[in-house]
């Protein structure tokens, strides 16, 4: 099969969309190694795709993405497109076409985003849900997401929930003893994982924290990323045991898991949630909200606290402090879990997808 894909996922790999592509484009090459697979993305993303042929995306957004990259695309004569970080360009690619609907946070709340994205949110999006054969959705509560705000039918959408990477398991104490002195790490802490933006609804979190008895320290692991002005004023004044880590190696990430006392991911909406699956599989105890697809993801092995309720916060994380028989157990539940993800059993669903794609644009 020659398949065509959008890596422009990879312009942020370290980013959810830029893990995926990363993750899911390697599993689908050892599921298929016969598959001839063209990759078009940004410059030096070729280092994260070894196993396909890397081509230039063109960087001019309208003219380069939406009208030469297509009819570059049509000269390859694909079997098939793969779209990675959602979209498809406004022309066609001449080729049956499968999109992965991360989530549709935008469309929910507008305002947790920068007021730029006209083009992608009001035309490219929903065209590309509307004209796909497939369109693969990460958790149950997007495909229905998915459903309600573009009105297609639930037989085009196929739910594939992300994998987790290996690397992600509980590790040896010399292991963590050398990772906490190099990263300089507290002793006690809990760990937030995630972009700094309003969705990540952070400022509760804070907020719960501060309220906590013989609280351990915060870490909080995560680039800035917009509307976060609030936030940081707020770390700031919230003092040294508030530890904000910027830039963080994704080597280093499992360790940080590891260390840490229990994962507190409050969002607001996720259409996923990659860091409570990697916590789960390094053995973490995780508290979620019990917004979007996050009851969904931990069922029975975290606790589901209301996104905005600080003080059902506060008690939620002392509980899990105090506790080490609840703790221990959430322990267990996770890694049991978290096995129910792999980025192998990802990739052939998605093959199956792309499957049914071409056998709906044959008929």
């Amino acid at each position: 099969m020659r398949l065509v894909v959008d890596g422009s996922g990879l312009e942020r790999p370290r980013a959810g969309v830029g893990v995926y592509t990363t993750q899911i484009l390697h599993a689908m090459a050892v599921d298929r190694p016969d598959t001839r697979m063209t990759v078009f993305g940004p410059p030096g993303g070729f280092v994260h795709v070894p196993q396909a042929t890397y081509r230039p995306l063109p960087q001019t957004r309208l003219v380069g993405r939406h009208l030469q990259w297509p009819a570059a695309i049509r000269r390859l004569k694909p079997d098939a497109y793969f779209g990675p970080a959602g979209a498809l360009p406004l022309r066609s690619v001449g080729a049956p076409s499968v999109i992965t609907v991360h989530d549709l946070a935008i469309y929910r709340n507008p305002r947790w985003f920068p007021a730029r994205q006209p083009l992608s949110t009001r035309l490219v999006v929903p065209r590309s849900v509307l004209r796909a054969e497939v369109v693969i959705a990460v958790s149950e509560h997007t495909a229905g997401d998915i459903v309600e705000i573009f009105g297609i039918d639930r037989s085009r959408i196929s739910v594939v929930p992300h994998g987790v990477s290996s690397a992600f398991r509980p590790l040896d104490a010399e292991a963590l003893a050398e990772a906490r002195a190099r990263l300089k790490l507290p002793e006690r802490f809990i760990l937030f994982v995630g972009t700094i933006e309003p969705r990540k609804n952070l400022q509760t979190l804070m907020d719960a924290w501060a309220m906590m008895k013989d609280r351990p320290d915060l870490v909080v692991v995560g680039s800035w990323g917009w509307l976060y002005e609030g936030v940081r004023e707020r770390m700031a004044r919230l003092g040294p045991r508030l530890h904000h880590i910027d830039s963080l190696d994704p080597a280093d990430l499992p360790a940080v898991y590891n260390l840490a006392r229990l994962l507190a991911h409050p969002a607001w909406y996720e259409g996923f949630g990659l860091p409570p699956l990697e916590a789960m599989a390094c053995g973490t105890p995780v508290v979620v909200s019990d917004r979007a697809s996050l009851p969904e993801l931990v069922e029975d092995a975290g606790l589901v606290v209301p996104a905005g309720d600080a003080d059902a916060w506060r008690k939620a994380l002392e509980k899990v402090i105090d506790d080490t028989e609840l703790a221990a157990g959430m322990r267990r539940r996770g890694i049991l879990r978290s096995a129910q993800f792999s980025w192998p059993r990802a990739a052939g669903l998605t093959w199956r997808a792309i499957d049914d794609a071409i056998a709906r644009r044959a008929s």
